[in-house]
């Protein structure tokens, strides 16, 4: 295999462009929808005409939940959630070999999100939620998915960071 080809987006890279761009539709949509129920909860107290809805605290915390996993999503992918910049300009390989010890970090994070996630998830599967009566699976599966979605954004990244290591162009 030449080196010409690794220039080239392979299917995993691909499909993983392709969840990152859906995520961050989601991320705005989910934004967009989370404000009619914290509008609602605002103007209740309020405006004495405004019902007290209930289902608006519920969907607000589902929506907000979901927000911020599908933010941590789209920041491991965007190499912004998780990194700090504190070391000098180096050049490629140590800096490389610096942000392979970071991303083995939010490995181990993204392992404990998926595999505790699945427990978390198998907690909530027949459990719904007092108020509104969604099933709480659905809050909860948010972590396995944000661990399984690091891991896939993780494994591009290392394997870019593995390549510069090598010598090769990422």
């Amino acid at each position: 295999m030449t080196d010409a080809s690794y220039d080239q987006p392979g299917v995993w890279r691909k499909v993983s462009a392709l969840y990152h761009r859906f995520l961050c539709i989601i991320l705005a949509i989910s934004i967009l929808i989370l404000i009619v129920p914290v509008t609602l909860q605002v103007f209740a107290r309020f405006l004495p005409f405004l019902p007290h809805w209930i289902w608006t605290e519920e969907m607000a915390r589902l929506l907000f939940v979901w927000t911020i996993m599908i933010g941590a999503i789209v920041g491991v992918r965007e190499s912004k959630h998780f990194e700090v910049d504190m070391w000098p300009l180096l050049s490629a390989k140590p800096n490389a070999a610096l942000r392979l010890v970071a991303r083995a970090g939010i490995g181990i994070i993204a392992f404990v999100f998926l595999w505790m996630g699945v427990e978390f998830t198998e907690f909530a599967w027949y459990r719904i939620s007092e108020l509104a009566e969604l099933p709480l699976w659905i809050i909860h599966v948010a972590w396995p998915i944000a661990g399984f979605s690091w891991l896939l954004f993780l494994g591009e990244q290392v394997y870019d960071d593995i390549r510069i290591l090598s010598g090769k162009s990422a």
